[in-house]
């Protein structure tokens, strides 16, 4: 899963600046990611996709494109900010916490037997807590914890707090224990979970 995270995430990369104009894909799902017999990952479907030069910080869009879950906040409120290849990065990072928590999470304002998985997640990691994986070994672990870290930095509510690509991969290359959790992306959102008995956590398991 990992691998294929880094797949992922160095394909994004070579659309943004692998050639001499930017691609922003604007589409950036589990669905539009094909894996080979050898589990490579493959970015397609580009029916939504952006060519624009790569001396322009930003691009301009007539209409919203993207998948509900997906969109990064600022294809949505233009308040937020401009759009640029940051958008791709935000719906990478929904991509990856959807494998790590192996569940779709497009509701941030889900009910309590239907947990948003990424804000639950952030207040169990806040707290120094693991997620709990049968047979998991602590390698595992780290990776996991690694993941998750990415995918909230790229989450980001501002657009301008959003890694590039290229920092997404140096930071999944790195060690874990050089990673620090960022500011909680659900700013503004009435996330927090009161644990009680009708409280379930979501259910995970072994890589």
């Amino acid at each position: 899963m990992y691998n294929i995270a880094l797949g992922i995430a160095h394909g994004i990369e070579y659309l943004h600046r692998g050639y001499a104009m930017q691609i922003l894909h604007l589409d950036i799902k589990p669905h539009n990611v094909l894996l080979d017999v050898d589990l490579t990952p493959k970015i397609l479907d580009f029916g939504f996709a952006k060519l624009y030069l790569t001396t322009d910080n930003t691009v301009s869009l007539t209409a919203m494109r993207g998948t509900i879950g997906y969109i990064a906040p600022e294809l949505v409120y233009k308040n937020m900010g401009s759009v640029s290849y940051k958008v791709d990065v935000y719906s990478f990072g929904m991509l990856l916490m959807e494998m790590v928590g192996r569940r779709k999470n497009v509701n941030p304002f889900a009910k309590k037997l239907q947990v948003y998985f990424p804000s639950w997640i952030y207040e169990k990691l806040s707290r120094g807590e693991d997620m709990e994986m049968e047979d998991a070994t602590e390698e595992d672990k780290s990776i996991i914890r690694k993941m998750i870290i990415v995918a909230l930095s790229c989450k980001q509510l501002k657009p301008g707090d959003h890694p590039s690509m290229s920092i997404v991969i140096e930071t999944l290359e790195s060690p874990t224990e050089l990673l620090q959790m960022p500011p909680s992306p659900f700013l503004g959102l009435s996330l927090r979970m009161e644990e009680d008995e009708t409280f379930k956590e979501p259910s995970t398991t072994s890589l």
